[in-house]
């Protein structure tokens, strides 16, 4: 999210010219954060999933996943998503429209 925030300085910038506040800001970057990480989650439980059937396949074991590991692992995923959107967010909504503007 922090490379996000430095890439799209001068769409940061137009924005903050036309009056975005930072509340704005903290919502945008905190729903893409959260977004991203809840994809991420969902991939990573599919990928677990896939990897219980394996084991169960390949060797034999007992291997299972339950709901709450599923539960588990998106709340985790959208912990991580906001602790970690919030910090670029207040990057994002502290940048000066002029110098934001002028980042290439």
């Amino acid at each position: 999210m922090l490379a996000s925030v430095t890439e799209r300085a001068r769409e940061i910038g137009i924005r903050k010219a036309v009056g975005a506040t930072r509340r704005k800001f903290l919502f945008q970057f905190l729903i893409e954060a959260v977004t991203f990480c809840i994809r991420g989650g969902a991939f990573g439980v599919a990928v677990g999933v896939e990897g219980a059937i394996l084991l169960r396949d390949s060797f034999g074991w007992r291997a299972m996943l339950g709901p709450t590991s599923v539960n588990l692992a998106f709340v985790f995923a959208a912990t991580v998503g906001i602790l970690f959107g919030v910090w670029p967010a207040r990057r994002a909504s502290s940048l000066d429209p002029i110098e934001a503007l002028r980042y290439e």
